[in-house]
């Protein structure tokens, strides 16, 4: 059973070592939406070598995650839409006509290898669920995830399977209640679309409001029939600081747990709300983005933690650099190790995102209101939302991996691999050298 703490206890203990999984594929920095668009895949590899070169892969259990199939990802998106996806190449003249239909175009380019960087994204953060289902971690990481915005039918805001909605059903198979909380500048609206109507799902977005992408997530979008109230929408303006964004999180997300009692946590941790994001203009520094992280811990229930936005790529990796170190319970040294892409994080080489001096625009007065507003919408709850009671259902595809084991996996492309062969894609720890090469897919070093 969870623990909670009323809060009189401060932050967690940042000693307490958790075990926690981390998902990395080796292929996943080789994605390229494009010339001159924001959105860089290769930061999740500038991440992984800093992680590597701090030493912290000694500490985490390394895990190369399997792409999502078809299956998977109809699970909650259309069959029409996933078929899209997987055709949809630079070279294929025949998808033009369906673009339009499935919004992919200039936010959402078609580029070489969509549907396998797609693939990957999804498969981590369904492994890492699953991981969390079976109670083999306390906390578990896809840098790789956290694609807030895809609907069911479309792509959007760079995002084209919403891995996270994939991860939530995984959670539901076996916790009654799971709560989502997106720290993104963009506010998490295909999250909270999918789960609309649904008391199981209680999403809790801290996002700009006003003229800016998506433009949903207004304080009155609370949700609809059975899932009424169990949307939480916090509409800020630009600048908001590290104290202010600490003073709203805080209370809000204590009294999510005390009256909402999920079991599971979703973070989703996109780093657009840094200070000096190319697209954000929130003013956090690195530590007050953590803090959502480290106030989380202290319920001593499973934490999903995944990336999402973030366009200054250089900061996204000391974040979450710094973050993967807090799930562990490490202290970095603030000097940032010789890593392959040391020279992004020049002049300083410190591992550090400072605020800048940019004017806060939400003034006092406004977050208490709003503050007081989300508890009034909270203290009308009813206490910890009743599930009727049922058998856990097996894995989602046990009947095929049992099926496949006497089989050649090569003509079983849509079956997800059997438990013993997903444990042997566990990293040993004597797998990183601490200048893992990843330009050519990983280095691995024999100890």
């Amino acid at each position: 059973m969870a623990t909670y703490d009323n809060g009189t206890n401060g932050a967690p203990t940042l000693s307490r070592k958790n075990k926690v999984s981390y998902f990395y594929h080796p292929d996943v920095g080789n994605y390229h939406y494009g010339p001159g668009h924001p959105m860089k895949p290769h930061r999740v590899r500038m991440t992984h070598n800093l992680i590597v070169n701090y030493g912290l892969y000694q500490k985490l259990e390394v895990n190369r995650p399997i792409p999502a199939t078809v299956k998977e990802m109809t699970k909650f998106h259309s069959d029409d839409y996933i078929d899209f996806l997987s055709r949809a190449t630079p070279e294929n003249n025949n998808i033009v006509k369906d673009q339009h239909k499935f919004n992919v175009g200039e936010d959402c380019p078609v580029f070489d290898g969509l549907f396998e960087y797609s693939a990957l994204c999804a498969g981590g953060s369904l492994s890492a669920a699953m991981k969390i289902n079976k109670k083999e971690c306390d906390i578990a990481i896809n840098w790789g995830g956290g694609l807030h915005h895809a609907k069911r039918n479309e792509a959007s805001g760079f995002c084209y399977v919403n891995d996270i909605v994939l991860a939530i059903l995984e959670l539901l198979r076996v916790h009654d209640r799971v709560v989502y909380i997106d720290i993104d500048v963009h506010h998490g609206d295909g999250v909270e679309e999918a789960f609309y109507l649904s008391d199981r799902v209680m999403t809790v977005s801290f996002h700009k409001y006003g003229e800016f992408f998506p433009g949903t997530g207004g304080f009155d979008d609370v949700g609809v029939g059975k899932g009424r109230n169990y949307s939480i929408n916090f509409p800020l303006k630009d600048g908001m600081d590290d104290e202010s964004y600490r003073n709203v999180f805080r209370p809000i997300m204590q009294g999510v747990m005390d009256f909402y009692r999920p079991s599971a946590i979703v973070l989703q941790c996109g780093a657009d709300s840094l200070a000096g994001d190319r697209l954000g203009s929130f003013n956090l520094s690195m530590k007050g983005h953590a803090q959502a992280l480290e106030f989380m811990k202290k319920f001593n229930i499973p934490i999903l933690m995944l990336g999402g936005g973030g366009y200054t790529i250089r900061n996204v990796a000391r974040t979450w650099t710094y973050e993967t170190a807090l799930a562990i319970g490490e202290t970095l040294p603030d000097d940032i190790p010789f890593n392959d892409y040391y020279q992004y994080f020049g002049p300083d080489f410190k591992l550090d995102v400072p605020s800048s001096n940019m004017e806060n625009l939400n003034s006092q007065d406004y977050l208490d209101k709003m503050l007081a507003r989300v508890l009034e919408n909270l203290r009308n709850l009813p206490h910890a939302p009743s599930v009727q009671m049922q058998d856990v259902p097996r894995d989602l595809f046990a009947e095929e991996e049992a099926m496949a084991i006497d089989e050649d996996l090569d003509h079983n492309k849509d079956v997800r691999i059997s438990d013993v062969s997903r444990e042997k894609r566990i990293r040993r720890d004597d797998e990183y050298s601490d200048s893992d090469d990843e330009i050519g897919g990983g280095r691995r070093i024999s100890g």
